[in-house]
Formats: C-alpha cells, sequence, structure tokens
C-alpha cells in the first residue's frame, strides 16, 4: 500500500482525521480511490465509503472488485443501497448483481423502483456474453423532427446522466433506429436545420442486436474505432447502446479466456484476481487437461518402447530425443499461436486454409534447413555419434519442423470448421501431438538408413 502513495491516506484514516480525509480524496481520480479501498479490510472500506462525496461514490463504487462491492452492499443501509443504485449507470448495475449472492441482489432489487426494478430484470434476463447484457440505455435519442436547437437543449437537459452525449442516435415515432448525427456536427449547424437533414443514416451507421455475442460487438468497435454501438431488438427498434469502456473489458476478458484455453487452462470464469482465488479452484481448473495430456503421452512412451531395440545400440539417437521433440513442438506451437490469433481477429478464415498451408509451408523448409544444418555441424563438433548418426537426426529435425508448423496451421482450421474454440489447438496441445509424431518420423528415417 505504501507503494502505492496511499501511506498518507492510511494514517489520515488511522487518525480518524475524516475531514482531510474526504478532501484528499475528492482530488483523486475514481480508480485511484477504488485501488485504494480495495486495501482496506471491509470495516475500513465502508467507512470509506461513506464519507465520499455523494457525486463520486458510484463511480467509485463501479471500480471495486466484486468482493468490496459485496461488502458495501451488506453493510449497506436501505436508504444508502437505494441512493446507490439510483446514481449508478444500469449496466454498472447489473454487472454489479451478475457477481453478488442471490440474497445480495434480492436486497438490492427490493430497495429499487418498480420501473428500475422491471429494467434490471429485463437486462439480468438477457444471454451471458450477448449485447444485450452489457448494453446501456443511458444515451442521447433524438427524434429526427426536431431542429437543431430543440436537440441541443434536450441534451442539455438529460445528458447528464447519459454515459456519453458524444454520439446520439436519431429514432422515429416508433423508436425504430434511422441515423445517428455527432455533438461536433450540432454545434456546427445552422439552429433551425432538422435532425432529418444533418443526420448519417444507415448506410454509415453500424449496429448490433441484443442476441448477439459480445466478441462480435467488440470486433465492429475495434474495425470502425467507434466510441459506441447501439442496440436494436428483434425489430429494429432502438433499446440501448455499447460504450467503449465495456468493449475494453470484453475485449481484456475474451483474450485472457482464449490465454487461458491456449494454455489447456479451464476458463476461469471470474472476476477474481489470482491472489483471491482458492486454490481448489485454481487446482479444478488445472487438473482436467494435465490428466488428458498425461495420459496422451501414453502413446509417445510407446512409440520409445517399439523402437527399443534400434536405440539400444545407438547412444546418439537415445540423446538426441527431447532435442527433437522439443524443436518440433515449439515450431508447431509458433504457428499454431499466430493463426489462432489471426482467426481472433478476422484477418484469415478457414476458406484461406490452402494458402496459409502455403505460406507456413516455405517458412517450414527456411527454418527447418537452418535448424538442421546447425544441429549437424554441432553434432559433428561434439562428436556426437556417427557422421550417419548425425545427418539422421539433421534430416529428422528439418522434417519434424515441417511437419510440426503444418499440423500447428491445420488444427485450428479444423477447431474452426467444427465449431471449436481455435484457442485450444496450441501449446500443450500442439505440443503433445508434434512430438508422437516426431518421434515416428525420427525412428522410421533411422531404421531405413541405419538398420
Amino acid at each position: 500500500m505504501e507503494n502505492n502513495g496511499f501511506g498518507e491516506l492510511l494514517e489520515l484514516l488511522a487518525k480518524c482525521n475524516f475531514p482531510e480525509l474526504r478532501e484528499r480524496l475528492e482530488k483523486m481520480n475514481e480508480v485511484d480511490i477504488a485501488e485504494f479501498m480495495e486495501g482496506l479490510n471491509q470495516e475500513q472500506t465502508l467507512l470509506v465509503f461513506r464519507i465520499l462525496p455523494k457525486d463520486i461514490s458510484a463511480d467509485v463504487f463501479s471500480y471495486l472488485d466484486s468482493d468490496s462491492r459485496t461488502g458495501i452492499i451488506e453493510a449497506a443501509t436501505d436508504k444508502e443501497l437505494h441512493a446507490l443504485v439510483d446514481d449508478l449507470y444500469l449496466d454498472d448495475t447489473v454487472d454489479m448483481l451478475e457477481e453478488v449472492p442471490a440474497n445480495v441482489v434480492r436486497r438490492v432489487l427490493a430497495s429499487t423502483d418498480s420501473q428500475t426494478r422491471e429494467l434490471i430484470n429485463r437486462f439480468l434476463n438477457y444471454p451471458e456474453n450477448s449485447a444485450g447484457s452489457i448494453m446501456t440505455i443511458e444515451m442521447v435519442e433524438l427524434h429526427d423532427r426536431y431542429t437543431v436547437r430543440e436537440a441541443i437543449d434536450h441534451i442539455r437537459k438529460t445528458g447528464v446522466d447519459k454515459e456519453t452525449i458524444y454520439t446520439c442516435y436519431c429514432i422515429d415515432d416508433a423508436r425504430h433506429l434511422i441515423g445517428s448525427v455527432q455533438l461536433r456536427h450540432l454545434i456546427m449547424a445552422d439552429e433551425d436545420d432538422l435532425i432529418r437533414d444533418i443526420m448519417d443514416g444507415m448506410d454509415y451507421l453500424r449496429y448490433v442486436h441484443t442476441l448477439d455475442d459480445q466478441e462480435e460487438v467488440a470486433d465492429i468497435v475495434r474495425k470502425y474505432d467507434l466510441l459506441s454501438v447501439p442496440v436494436l431488438d428483434n425489430e429494429d427498434r432502438l433499446v440501448g447502446i455499447i460504450t467503449v469502456d465495456d468493449i475494453v473489458d470484453v475485449i481484456e476478458e475474451e483474450n485472457t479466456e482464449d490465454m487461458e484455453k491456449m494454455s489447456l487452462l479451464k476458463p476461469s470464469g471470474n472476476d477474481k484476481p489470482y491472489l483471491k482465488t482458492s486454490v481448489f479452484r485454481l487446482a479444478g481448473n488445472r487438473i482436467v487437461w494435465l490428466l488428458v495430456l498425461m495420459i496422451s503421452a501414453t502413446f509417445t512412451g510407446k512409440i520409445i518402447e517399439n523402437y527399443e531395440a534400434l536405440l539400444s545400440g545407438m547412444v546418439a539417437l537415445t540423446a538426441s530425443i527431447p532435442m527433437l521433440m522439443d524443436t518440433g513442438g515449439n515450431a508447431g506451437s509458433q504457428t499454431s499461436t499466430l493463426v489462432i490469433r489471426n482467426l481472433a481477429l478476422g484477418e484469415v478464415t478457414a476458406r484461406d486454409y490452402l494458402r496459409i498451408l502455403w505460406k507456413e509451408l516455405r517458412v517450414a523448409l527456411i527454418c527447418g534447413l537452418i535448424l538442421g544444418v546447425v544441429n549437424l555441424g554441432r553434432m559433428l563438433l561434439l562428436r556426437s555419434g556417427t557422421l550417419m548418426e548425425c545427418v539422421v537426426t539433421s534430416l529428422a529435425m528439418v522434417c519434424a519442423v515441417i511437419v510440426a508448423k503444418l499440423i500447428g496451421c491445420t488444427l485450428p482450421i479444423i477447431a474452426k470448421l467444427l465449431h471449436i474454440d481455435p484457442a485450444l489447438m496450441a501449446g500443450p496441445m500442439i505440443t503433445t501431438i508434434v512430438d508422437a509424431v516426431t518421434l515416428i518420423i525420427y525412428f522410421s528415417l533411422a531404421q531405413a538408413i541405419l538398420m
């Protein structure tokens, strides 16, 4: 805590100097206040939250971790809960309710008015990871019949409670989305111009529907550099927007999930940091794939057993097994990681498979030949076996790299076609498969050339 520059705040808290502590907190960024509070115990967290100015307490709450949020809600009075929910943006309220226990959810809903409760329940009913589950209804809506003067007056009256006012969405009397207008265009336009005459039409507008996957939404925002994207229902009526700050969270969540899958970890699916996650949960996320990989390694052992007679008289061949397996596994992992990332970004598709294969074949030939020549020189210099054993090992190196890279680009494409997450076809999975193939190539060459 001292290293984060919070030493003076802790001292003020310890001395119960609340007026000065409040004054110091007022001058801080909400994110920094949340970081400070997360280092406190539950009693101190609630105390600091209560002395925060009302105009920033809700913003600070939205940045706290789930444990701190739950502690505040459980200790807060009904009046405090009501004020908190009123001040929170609706999407932040929904995010919070998805993380806390059911009894806490019931208490929060009981402290809200019927209209807010109805909206919250509607959001909670959207499928997890859908556009509807992460959208907010705090947006600026402008009727196309408004003049610029009326539109600006409307923004002044309602904009204080909106998540963003930079992009205003235009609707007709049936709430169908018909266009959008940037705030800067409103300011520069003539006051008597109609919104319908200055707005960008649907041809220029990018939008999503409530049941679209959040990853698709993130791709649209990233591709078109949007600050927000409108969300429509199945009748193309405007029901909400998704802002870029929520998209950043989605991208972080999706990247974390892909990284976990690429390391063959069961996705954690929670927002708890590593140090606050129980060892049983961490072990549970890892043990399944460790068991699968351990059992699959049986095939590698059986391959070595079948060539026991060949290896018994050639120590150099045996000594080269780890090097060949590591090189092949690393080569396959390099390619699979690259292909998986490009699939995720939409830069390649399954239809590009032959082009990917041809490119990786040429890369594999270059890498394999360089590695083979260097390995041959290394083995001859160190006198690691006879000349033919060195040649066999180096030739196997070239073949292993080529096959590994072809497998590395093929498996993610197959996974994509089978609607399996390509991230599973990386790291340990590729290594295990390539290890077995490398040994078969190695021993087959040795048997054909040396026996």
